[in-house]
């Protein structure tokens, strides 16, 4: 079956590590991929084209940046890449999607627009994006580089939180991991969450309190972020007195969960798995629909790192070129 004239051979879902290396990866291959990279938008916190790299302002960690990149500079050279190679970029979003289940029969996708684009292949590298308090100052310095994050994974290593104090907001196992890990570099780490008792696990729990630097505040929610250009610390307000207290803080890492951005993908039939991300088959990108591949955040509830993000677009490229050939769609 060659291919169906008005029909792309591949269309990629979303701009960020996963989406952009999975285009460089297709076009190389001839397959004349489209990007649609999505518009800004608030919900509650900010969502970018090129997705959480586009909030980070030192990336330390990715092979290759001996001396760092900012996430936004990342990006784009890797949007120039892709385009390199003859990738069309569209700042369009994907509002709704038709899947089809017979073979032969391209895929719909609904713009917001209201255009419909058809495909023989479809990558989703949507991502995830973080769950933030929706405080303004927050988001105004999470998007400046103001010293809010939402991976301490990622930033906490930076200079810039060497040997201050740091927060992390929440109380599950991913804020304990966050915690312990911050702790190798700040003076002192404060966990701020709003009960009596956290929700991690016991081990989480333990291998954070026995570092020396590391403190609880129990019912505490932040109900302002301090500071003009850099945070300078929090505003806490008590949950059970309602008495409020400031905090000084030299970085503030909100650990509250991610939301994998699959809300366009309602009723399409794509799998998820119990935590609301795309449910994978095997150790590749497979989904539950034949010729629909996801890669990156969207799939990966686990590591959510620009480094595995990439590796999984490669996986989807490769995955969609070899399902096209055993299709006969040249």
């Amino acid at each position: 079956m060659s291919n169906i004239a008005g029909v792309h051979k591949v269309v990629i879902i979303g701009s960020g590590p996963a989406g952009w290396t999975a285009a460089i990866y297709a076009a190389r291959a001839r397959l004349d991929p489209v990007v649609y990279s999505g518009v800004p938008k608030q919900d509650p916190g900010p969502i970018l084209p090129g997705g959480q790299l586009m909030l980070t302002t030192e990336v330390e960690n990715y092979p290759g940046f001996p001396e760092g990149i900012q996430g936004p500079e990342m990006m784009s050279q890797f949007q120039k890449q892709a385009e390199r190679f003859g990738t069309k970029v569209l700042m369009e979003d994907i509002a709704r999607c038709e899947f089809s289940r017979t073979p032969g029969t391209p895929h719909a996708l609904h713009t917001a627009e209201g255009r419909v684009v058809k495909a023989h292949a479809v990558i989703i590298a949507t991502g995830a994006t973080a769950n933030w308090l929706g405080l303004p100052n927050e988001m105004r310095l999470a998007t400046t580089g103001g010293g809010v994050s939402a991976c301490a994974v990622c930033d906490g290593a930076l200079p810039a939180f060497r040997g201050k104090p740091l927060g992390v907001i929440g109380g599950g196992d991913t804020a304990m991991e966050e915690a312990t890990y911050l702790t190798k570099f700040a003076s002192t780490v404060y966990i701020i969450h709003r009960r009596d008792s956290l929700r991690a696990s016991k081990i989480m729990q333990d291998r954070f309190l026995s570092r020396p630097n590391a403190k609880v505040l129990w019912n505490k929610v932040v109900v302002d972020v301090l500071g003009e250009s850099h945070i300078s610390g929090v505003l806490l307000e008590d949950t059970v007195t309602k008495q409020r207290s400031t905090l000084e803080l030299g970085g503030l890492f909100i650990a509250i969960g991610h939301t994998p951005a699959t809300r366009f993908l309602k009723d399409s039939g794509i799998e998820f798995d119990s935590s609301g991300y795309i449910a994978l088959k095997q150790r590749n990108s497979y989904t539950n629909i034949p010729g629909v591949f996801a890669a990156g955040d969207v799939a990966d509830e686990h590591y959510r790192q620009a480094v595995t993000a990439a590796g999984m677009g490669c996986q989807a490229a490769l995955d969609a070129e070899r399902w096209l050939a055993a299709s006969g769609i040249d």
